[in-house]
């Protein structure tokens, strides 16, 4: 009678303050975890056969790859794996999955707020309530505003849908230019943002971080934009041009700026964002909402219940573009 083989193992990488992800329990007998922080990642990953990134934005990958001589695959609990990605791990055969479609729903609500927020000057009636003053003024309707959404994949696609239902007409802006869309009017070239912003009243990034999208928003890009038009960034910070957008804010032609994402978090103390009236800034939550941990960690269940039976994966990151456009491999069952 032959041994039966060992469960796969799985490294867990966490925070020292963080939460185990919950659910893990139901892979019991299934698979072993070790369960690690960033300084043990070396010696957890050394003989794993998974690992799962449940601090997104750790850096620690990297640094423990040459210890990482069995693994297979690789699931970031984040929609943006730019955190994780680099030459090594690009160019081995360990498949990596992300979270795509966890935050689709709650980031266009919150980009929503956002253009409601803006549109309806609520920053503005808070700020005359905290002076007493009553002050009445007329404030822009949403129907027939025009925003253009820079990233067509899950959550582009989500926020276009709800800012189609509240009035506004809608646009993408991706890879290739697109004629006819299921959810946007057409698809602009990402590359050719510059000429197709300025009749743009909100300007809206979901873009995965590449090395196409790093600094996409720059002067040039700002400068053309509508005057009194509105950047919104949910993707990632560095797509933005940050010392230009402050420069815009100052003197025009944008009006305002929310943002929910920058170069470097926590925004420091000394960054102008914090004091220019025209920028809303918010602490990287916009996805965060009720049971959104119990929501990554169910994905990640998901997806190890599918690699260990053999079934396809989903949201296979294409490691070359660095992001998941929903595809699927398949897997050899374990024996």
């Amino acid at each position: 009678m032959s041994t039966p083989s060992p469960p796969p193992q799985i490294a867990v990488l966490c925070r020292d303050d963080q939460d185990r992800p919950p659910g893990l329990e139901s892979l019991a007998g299934r698979v072993t975890f070790r369960f690690t922080d960033a300084d043990g990642l070396p010696d957890a990953i050394a003989g794993a056969d998974g690992l799962f990134v449940w601090d997104f934005f750790s850096p620690a990958v990297r640094a423990a790859w040459p210890r990482a001589n069995r693994l297979r695959w690789l699931h970031v609990a984040a929609a943006g794996v730019d955190a994780v990605l680099f030459d090594e791990l690009i160019n081995s055969d360990v498949v990596v999955t992300n979270a795509r479609g966890v935050f689709d729903q709650p980031i266009a609500e919150y980009v929503l707020a956002m253009i409601l927020a803006e549109t309806k000057q609520l920053h503005r009636t808070r700020q005359l309530q905290r002076e007493h003053r009553w002050q009445h003024r007329e404030t822009r309707s949403l129907a027939g505003q025009h925003a253009l959404i820079v990233g067509t994949g899950g959550i582009g696609r989500a926020t276009a849908r709800l800012l189609t239902a509240a009035g506004l007409r809608v646009t993408g802006a991706g890879r290739v230019a697109v004629d006819e869309d299921p959810d946007f009017a057409t698809v602009v070239e990402s590359s050719a943002l510059e000429r197709n912003v300025g009749e743009v009243d909100h300007l809206i990034m979901v873009a995965p971080l590449t090395q196409a999208t790093t600094g996409l928003i720059n002067a040039r890009v700002l400068a053309a934009m509508k005057p009194g038009s509105h950047l919104i960034n949910v993707g990632r910070g560095p797509s933005v041009d940050e010392d230009a957008l402050a420069a815009a804010l100052r003197t025009g032609p944008i009006g305002a700026a929310s943002l929910d994402v920058f170069c470097s978090e926590p925004l420091p103390d000394d960054h102008p964002f914090w004091e220019l009236p025209n920028a809303f800034v918010s602490p990287h939550m916009s996805g965060d909402t009720d049971g959104w941990l119990c929501r990554l960690a169910g994905q990640f269940v998901d997806t190890a219940e599918r690699w260990l039976d053999g079934r396809e994966l989903i949201n296979i990151v294409d490691k070359r573009r660095g992001y998941s456009a929903g595809g699927s491999a398949r897997r050899e069952p374990r024996r």
